[in-house]
């Protein structure tokens, strides 16, 4: 999923690309670059926990960690678009007991999240996007 498919799922208030293919719920995350400075829109796959938005910063299995992430750990802060809703987030990378339980909640969601897992040596980033406080 790339830019173009940011843009249609917010142009569309999420009708376009609401799921990806497995089913998983697609929303778009924006970030700002950290060395660019430019506002950057990416569709990603999320799990619901409670208030907050669980994502996955799997790059397909790639050893790289995505610009996406790197840009949201930085500042800290973001934006999501999940179907009509913007949403101002803070990340929280997971760990421990709660890590584990979110990993195999996702694993079930979106099976193929296991076998980016397998493709690369480094822990893949589980991340709960929390609402900002204003």
């Amino acid at each position: 999923m790339g830019r173009l498919h940011a843009r249609l799922y917010e142009i569309s208030g999420g009708r376009f690309l609401p799921r990806w293919f497995a089913g998983a719920p697609v929303m778009v995350l924006e970030t700002v670059g950290r060395r660019s400075g430019t506002k950057r829109a990416t569709p990603v796959l999320y799990l619901r926990d409670g208030d907050a938005f669980v994502v996955l910063a799997a790059n397909a299995g790639a050893d790289r960690t995505p610009a996406w992430w790197l840009n949201l750990r930085d500042a800290q802060a973001g934006e999501i678009v999940v179907g009509c809703s913007r949403i101002r987030v803070r990340p929280r990378l997971l760990d421990g007991a709660e890590r584990n339980r979110l990993w195999h909640a996702f694993v079930e969601m979106y099976p193929q999240a296991e076998h980016y897992q397998r493709f690369t040596d480094r822990v893949l980033p589980l991340i709960a996007l929390e609402p900002a406080q204003r």
